[in-house]
């Protein structure tokens, strides 16, 4: 048995990870209200561009003559992986990674085995666990979630568009966390480039035909379609760092449960301890007593 030294440091060092996991839950708490507002602003923002590029696309008889939309046979894959700078979130990162990884054992397989899968982190957890695993990763985008704006993020999606366009990759894939709620985020894999146009019959009941275009149809979707990819980067970012916080909060408020839990536990074996020792020295007395009285 633990002696009592022993257990109350035991008590000691769980109150004080208690005290932390509680106050880490709060931050995150706070962190995911504003988290949250921001895809909440977004999401709309960018289902309209959607819409309006899908309604164009659509009145140019559902052909997009654009560089982003050409379609070629994927021997150069990137795949862009949406992580955090940071841990103690629970499973967050390592479902990303989980998802990554496997699409070089799956999917992408014989690209893998060519050297020509490529990875695109943006986070920290993300770029030290695939540089890890001896995959080829470009672009080092840490720090990015400590001035999260979309200038920050464009830089990213900027690198993916111009690979693409260079052939230097003939697809890429984007995989994120998309928050649902605080307990639950969902790993999303789409992807990104080439884009894959919706079919004319798909769209044709949502079409609104009454546009006047200055300038002409073409010259709208060449500067909007740009704009729109890295509006969906952007968008795949605050969707992971709203399901960060949220995981994060959750991680740490079942941490303060188990700490309290194993607080019940110590509290309990230290009182049984104090009590053995306490008989112990009971025992001495009375033996000592008895023994002085028989002499």
């Amino acid at each position: 048995m633990a002696s009592l030294k022993e257990v109350r440091s035991r008590i000691t060092s769980v109150s004080s990870t208690q005290q932390i996991t509680k106050a880490m839950k709060m931050v995150a708490a706070a962190k995911l209200r504003r988290a949250q507002d921001n895809i909440l602003r977004m999401r709309p923002y960018a289902q309209r561009l959607g819409g309006i590029l899908t309604n164009l696309s659509t009145l140019t008889e559902g052909s997009v003559s654009n560089k982003y939309s050409e379609k070629r046979e994927a021997n150069r894959v990137l795949v862009i992986v949406v992580t955090s700078d940071r841990g103690l979130a629970g499973a967050f990162n390592s479902n990303i990674i989980k998802a990554a990884t496997s699409l070089a054992q799956s999917k992408y397989r014989s690209q893998q085995e060519a050297g020509n899968l490529t990875y695109l982190t943006i986070g920290r957890k993300g770029y030290e666990a695939l540089s890890k695993r001896g995959f080829k990763v470009i672009g080092d985008y840490t720090g990015t979630f400590a001035n999260l704006s979309f200038d920050t993020v464009r830089v990213a999606a900027e690198r993916a568009m111009d690979g693409f366009m260079t052939r230097e990759f003939d697809q890429v894939d984007l995989i994120y966390n998309e928050f649902k709620n605080v307990a639950t985020q969902i790993v999303r894999t789409e992807q990104f480039l080439p884009i894959e146009e919706k079919p004319v019959e798909e769209t044709a009941s949502s079409v609104v035909s009454d546009y006047t275009f200055e300038p002409s149809k073409e010259e709208i979707i060449e500067e909007l379609i740009p704009k729109s990819l890295k509006i969906q980067v952007y968008k795949a970012v605050l969707e992971s760092n709203a399901s960060e916080h949220g995981a994060r909060m959750t991680a740490m408020d079942k941490a303060t449960e188990n700490a309290g839990e194993l607080l019940k536990e110590l509290k309990l074996t230290y009182n049984r301890t104090r009590q053995a020792a306490i008989t112990k020295e009971i025992l001495e007395i009375v033996g000592g007593a008895e023994a002085l009285a028989s002499k």
